[in-house]
């Protein structure tokens, strides 16, 4: 594990933008991935806490909050009903596909639909849109988000894929190694993700390593 990242003064005013340039990105913590949903996670409701305490940090450190969710069409081809690898999960508007229920979201918290396309997985937050149709990677950089941190589920699918586009990106990636937790359809699926990522130059750190000021 890399050292501790001070989160503070991750960048200087520029034509009056604020000095922060951080965003917070919470990967897909939808009913069907936690325990008791469609394709649960094991210890997927181990991560709400963590991160619901990371998320009112990073808005009181005035942060910019994304939060994404599988948003799939019933016939998506991502599913094992239409040729795909998975079972049906995460259908827009059904229960499965709503927020975990202890998962508290400043009113703020951008909103990142992905998997909307039938023929796409949608893995990766990069993927995704914004309620008016702007793509996540357009919306950062508008906003000169220079920095993430991110945690949700699963570490070796949806986080992985994020966190590695996220870096292709040019962005500095900061990932909550307590605030993920792996699917490991093969034993190690998690682990190996974790490597890739950090070979990739992600940081891997625990929540309450963050320094905000």
């Amino acid at each position: 594990m890399t050292s501790d990242v001070n989160l503070s003064r991750m960048g200087e005013p520029n034509d009056h933008r604020p000095a922060v340039t951080l965003a917070l990105v919470l990967v897909d913590l939808q009913r069907d991935f936690c325990p008791g949903g469609a394709l649960a996670v094991p210890a997927g409701n181990d991560v709400i806490p963590v991160l619901n305490a990371v998320a009112r940090q990073a808005q009181k450190h005035r942060a910019v909050l994304y939060a994404s969710r599988d948003w799939h069409p019933a016939e998506s081809r991502h599913f094992v009903s239409s040729g795909g690898s998975w079972p049906t999960h995460c259908v827009a508007g059904t229960p499965g596909a709503k927020f975990h229920q202890a998962l508290q979201l400043p009113r703020s918290t951008g909103i990142v639909d992905k998997g909307v396309d039938p023929d796409s997985d949608g893995y990766s937050v990069f993927d995704g849109t914004l309620p008016d149709g702007t793509g996540l990677l357009d919306d950062l950089q508008r906003q000169g988000i220079q920095h993430l941190i991110i945690g949700g589920l699963a570490t070796d699918y949806c986080v992985r894929h994020s966190v590695l586009d996220a870096r292709h990106h040019g962005f500095q990636v900061t990932v909550l190694t307590d605030g993920i937790a792996a699917v490991d359809l093969a034993q190690g699926d998690g682990t190996r993700a974790l490597d890739e990522m950090r070979r990739a130059g992600a940081t891997l750190q625990v929540s309450t390593s963050l320094t905000w000021s």
